[in-house]
């Protein structure tokens, strides 16, 4: 399982696999009971885990960032259904630069039970590396430096020149 293909669904408890997109919703995973079900986008919406951002006291990181100081840090995992306190002192050993005032005790509890389901799943927590490939850019710019080298026929030049038509139909007034 891929941490780029994991989202969290509005409504929905838990982090899900997005196995397929539709036009109308997705068809997810769960990854706590293994169950796979269709979700509709006129009621939920999908959220990237690797799209999700925290505030700190200084530039917002990605989720990735908090997750890992998680995983390094010597400190116990709190319960999911501990009280906020209890989770925020957790956080405020680990990662510091979080700004609390901004970051609520719901998200800190969303962030320790997502932890949780990740290890258990034994997902591997980094971001999906985009792919630089120049070689095909370099082709893809050759070819449109040579399109726009061509001549331009006369009659397409006429065809742009030439005015709008004028359309004379009477508008019916309400």
């Amino acid at each position: 399982m891929e941490y780029h293909k994991l989202v969290a669904v509005t409504g929905l408890s838990g982090l899900f696999e997005l196995v397929s997109s539709k036009s109308d919703g997705g068809i997810v995973r769960s990854l706590e009971d293994k169950s796979t079900k269709f979700v509709s986008n006129r009621l939920h919406s999908f959220s990237h885990l690797e799209s999700i951002e925290i505030f700190t006291q200084g530039e917002n990181v990605n989720l990735v960032d908090v997750f890992q100081a998680m995983k390094m840090s010597t400190e116990t995992l709190p319960a999911s259904t501990a009280d906020a306190g209890t989770i925020k002192a957790y956080f405020e050993k680990i990662y510091p630069a979080m700004d609390f005032e901004r970051v609520y005790g719901s998200d800190m509890k969303k962030m320790v039970r997502w932890f949780d389901i990740l290890q258990k799943n034994n997902v591997e927590i980094k971001l999906s590396e985009v792919a630089s490939n120049d070689a095909p850019i370099d082709a893809i710019a050759e070819k449109k430096t040579a399109a726009s080298a061509k001549t331009v026929t006369p009659k397409a030049t006429a065809v742009k020149n030439a005015p709008a038509k004028k359309i004379n139909t009477p508008r019916k007034m309400a």
